[in-house]
């Protein structure tokens, strides 16, 4: 079917039963896929992460979504995790075309049709993935719902940097110089090279020092800043997207209160037009609300549930009506 992967389980509090795959995308990029399922699942979460993650990251995530009842798929998208990297250097974050991602998404959906893993799908797009879920569902992917953390509907920079920042991001590459870092970022990974006092991730010091200890133990899945030409490709994917119409799939979108990484009035513009979604602001949460507290943790997680159970239900009653 497809050829095993690792899945190192070592690093995460994972449900029993997982395993991974290597895929191969359309154009012959190599990414890898974990998957855990329980027997007699409801349903199933494809969950998209952002940049920088990889699989093993939401191993806990998957805990808990099997104790309830829903298998779970994670990607690691080309240029990260155990996927192919796409430079020399493979600390640094890139991609040719943002639109490349959908490549990888295509790749692991086929597979979990090949996989039979249960209907209904449910989607899940963090911080990068929001940007690549979001475009996925308003062409049509065949989903129930979709659930976004921390979207990267937007990059957050000030008013005063921004149009230095658009205008560095398109001419750089235009000049071969795409492979540089922009300024303010570092090719190190940021959990390796920060303390968790004054972190943008979350307010948890246990789970930031998982992401640490996950690095330690696996130091070829880290990644560091990224690209001019991925910082071109997604502005141009941000702007792009916020053109167009939302589609009318139920949507559950959570944002930390203390969220400083992406633009967090262009997700309150977007669910503001989103025909079945709602936002949750959520007090004392940075950037990964999965990664919080267990308190804030449980709380997304029953609000996701809640509508997995709500749009099945649906589903249910428009096919049998």
């Amino acid at each position: 079917m497809f050829d095993p992967a690792p899945l190192h389980l070592d690093m995460t509090d994972a449900p029993d039963g997982g395993a991974a795959h290597w895929l191969q995308a359309d154009d012959g990029v190599r990414i890898r896929i974990g998957h855990w399922a329980p027997e007699g699942a409801k349903g199933t979460l494809i969950l998209c992460p952002g940049r920088t993650e990889f699989v093993e990251k939401y191993g806990h995530v998957a805990k808990a979504l099997h104790q309830e009842g829903y298998a779970t798929l994670v990607i690691d998208w080309r240029g990260q995790g155990l996927a192919d990297r796409l430079l020399d250097n493979p600390l640094m974050g890139h991609v040719h075309r943002f639109t490349d991602f959908q490549r990888d998404l295509q790749a692991a959906l086929s597979a979990a049709q090949t996989l039979d893993l249960p209907r209904p799908w449910h989607i899940l797009g963090h911080s990068m993935g929001g940007a690549i879920v979001l475009r996925a569902v308003m062409e049509g992917l065949d989903v129930q719902s979709c659930v976004f953390t921390g979207p990267m509907f937007g990059i957050y920079m000030s008013p005063a940097l921004r149009p230095v920042g658009w205008a560095l991001a398109l001419a750089a590459p235009a000049v071969g110089l795409g492979q540089m870092l922009p300024p303010g970022t570092k090719i190190d990974n940021y959990v390796q090279t920060n303390p968790f006092e004054g972190n943008v991730l979350t307010s948890d010091p246990d789970m930031y020092r998982l992401m640490q200890a996950q690095l330690e133990a696996r130091p070829d899945m880290a990644l560091g800043g990224p690209s001019l030409v991925w910082l071109r490709e997604a502005l141009c994917e941000a702007r792009d997207l916020s053109r167009r119409p939302s589609p009318a799939l139920p949507c559950l979108t959570f944002i930390g209160r203390e969220e400083k990484i992406i633009d967090t009035q262009k997700v309150h513009d977007r669910m503001a037009v989103w025909p079945d979604g709602e936002i949750r602001v959520v007090d004392g949460a940075e950037h990964e609300v999965l990664m919080e507290t267990p308190e804030i943790r449980a709380r997304v997680l029953a609000e996701m549930i809640a509508l997995f159970e709500r749009s099945g239900d649906r589903a249910t009653m428009t096919q049998t009506a």
